[in-house]
């Protein structure tokens, strides 16, 4: 550990600190870690009551909770097929919410602002692995290239408010996440809680086959949830520049194989028919991730194997408790 890095009990100590989504799917393990860290003064905004694609409502916000620290993970997001439907609303909430909040958390003296985008930015023939250097050395792919652009714009804005104002702002890129409490709604969940229920499901009535999007030859890389808490955090303290940052497990795997590991845990004996009418998204996903471990010592503990295993079990539970 570099002695120059803060110590994470006192770091929190004594801070406001105001975590957007913090009720959501990584939002409520970064909550929990905060509070294992000990710190006492955590405000979660709720969309209910603070719209934060309303200007006035992220200052009410502001106003309210008084942070020294806020870590904005809020976002209007879904799968391939939810981006396709929903492009519009995705640029535009997504581009509204970080823009205004984190001017405003300048202009409100907010010490430090923690914004977190989406592999989604990256070009869509990026090299393998994605390196940060890489960022701007294409368009996205398309499918879900307004949600990846307007997330991209808070770095654009990091830098810049940086440069200019000497404000404290960083910027995250994690990868596609899993884990419990995550997002299992056929009509916007991602690929592992999708393929989840999918296979849960026709297990249930006994179905011979199900159908999976694409052909099954893209790759991705998968962060277990928890990890990427925890990634969160070690950046929010020892991270205080504003170039970009992979935040990633280096584990990368195609989908079909992703397909028939669920699979094999769930007990699905059936076959896996694909529809190649489907778009199959981003070719490959694989992220260089050592500037991560450089700079604030983030590294993922969690195999793969183990992470998909305790998201079956949470979701199994979840569904014999409904």
């Amino acid at each position: 550990m570099n002695p120059e890095w803060p110590d994470s009990q006192e770091f929190w100590r004594d801070k406001r600190v105001t975590v957007t989504g913090g009720a959501g799917f990584l939002g409520s393990f970064v909550v929990e870690k905060l509070r294992e860290r000990g710190a006492a003064d955590i405000f979660v905004p709720r969309k209910r009551e603070y719209d934060l694609v309303q200007r006035e409502a992220v200052l009410e916000m502001l106003h309210d909770a008084r942070p020294d620290l806020v870590i904005h993970l809020a976002a209007s997001v879904g799968g391939i097929g939810a981006n396709l439907v929903h492009q519009a609303e995705y640029f535009y909430e997504n581009l509204m919410m970080g823009t205004q909040l984190l001017h405003e958390s300048y202009v409100a003296g907010v010490s430090k602002f923690v914004g977190i985008g989406t592999i989604c930015a990256y070009p869509k023939f990026a090299p393998i692995p994605f390196r940060e250097e890489d960022l701007w050395n294409g368009y996205p792919e398309e499918t879900n290239a307004p949600y990846g652009l307007a997330k991209k714009m808070m770095l654009v804005q990091s830098q810049v408010y940086r440069s200019q104002y000497g404000y404290n702002s960083i910027y995250l890129l994690p990868v596609n996440l899993y884990g419990p409490r995550d997002n299992f709604d056929p009509g916007s969940s991602h690929v592992i809680p999708a393929l989840i229920r999918k296979f849960v499901e026709a297990k249930e009535r006994g179905d011979n086959h199900i159908m999976a999007w694409g052909d099954g030859s893209p790759t991705r890389e998968f962060l277990y949830v928890e990890d990427a808490a925890e990634g969160i955090l070690l950046a929010s303290e020892r991270l205080n520049r504003s170039e970009p940052v992979n935040l990633g497990s280096a584990f990368e795997i195609s989908i079909k194989d992703l397909t028939e590991a669920i699979a094999r845990e769930v007990g699905f004996e059936g076959e896996v028919h694909w529809d190649t009418s489907k778009p199959n998204g981003q070719p490959r996903r694989k992220l260089d991730v050592s500037l991560a471990k450089r700079l604030f010592g983030f590294s993922n503990p969690t195999q793969f194997e183990n992470g998909l295993r305790h998201t079956l079990s949470w979701y199994l539970a979840q569904s014999r408790s409904e």
